[in-house]
């Protein structure tokens, strides 16, 4: 195990799962440097134990891993919990990055990489989930768009039934801050260029990434019974539109 520095309040805990020792020695140097907390786990198997026993705060998870693959445990960690996880890669070719986005990854990063890099992706993912209060804190306001209410405080997306019930979305923290940044202007049409600087700041993000997002989104409000909140503009973006679209725009990527 790597041990982490003592400090007077418990910082974010991120739990390395790499099988090269010398690549997940320097990834945790580099975290402690930054006031992070560390743990490595050689392989998927001992990552999933590791997982389970600490409920780090962010995965930092290789894809080709020895006993259980990254893809396998980051699907076996989103069926448990909704916890940052970064994806590292050796392999450029856009068809791994995207399979894990799809699967729930926040983010990715291709080896070679930096490693201040790769600890400013793990600030800015867990600023996205551990927003600072503002000096003067001001409660954010919930939406609430036909059965779809959004508790930006809570960070919980709900569907309300008939019955007076309300559903939890399993959204991951991307799939979130989309649905809240459509939904805040229903109607309006959002480039892929801003829902990328608006959901995934400080990311290097492709426009096929924001579909990526957003396909998996629709899927789980369709599963809800919401039907197609979501509509694609060809061309230039995304709009969120109550009770169902025009349909003049068209659909599709």
């Amino acid at each position: 195990m790597l041990s982490t520095p003592p400090s007077q309040a418990p910082s974010p805990l991120i739990l390395v799962v790499e099988d090269e020792p010398g690549i997940a020695s320097i990834l945790a140097a580099y975290l402690q440097r930054d006031g992070l907390r560390a743990q490595h786990a050689a392989d998927g198997l001992e990552g999933l134990r590791l997982f389970r026993q600490l409920r780090p705060d962010l995965v930092l998870l290789d894809i080709h891993l020895p006993g259980m693959d990254g893809l396998d445990l980051l699907r076996e960690i989103r069926s448990h919990a909704q916890t940052p996880v970064i994806m590292v890669t050796a392999v450029a070719d856009d068809v791994d990055k995207l399979l894990g986005l799809r699967m729930g990854a926040d983010d990715y990063v291709v080896k070679p990489f930096s490693p201040p890099e790769v600890v400013a992706r793990v600030r800015a993912v867990l600023r996205r989930v551990q927003p600072q209060a503002a000096a003067a804190p001001r409660a954010a306001p919930s939406i609430r768009v036909g059965r779809i209410e959004i508790d930006q405080e809570a960070h919980a997306a709900l569907v309300h039934g008939d019955d007076g019930q309300a559903v939890a979305l399993p959204l991951t923290l991307t799939e979130f801050r989309l649905l809240a940044c459509l939904a805040a202007q229903p109607r309006r049409c959002f480039s892929r260029s801003h829902l990328i600087d608006h959901c995934l700041p400080e990311s290097d993000a492709l426009d096929r990434v924001i579909d990526s997002h957003l396909s998996k989104l629709r899927r789980k409000l369709q599963q809800a019974g919401q039907g197609d909140l979501i509509e694609t503009v060809r061309g230039i973006g995304y709009r969120f539109w109550p009770g169902g679209g025009p349909g003049a725009a068209g659909s599709g990527g």
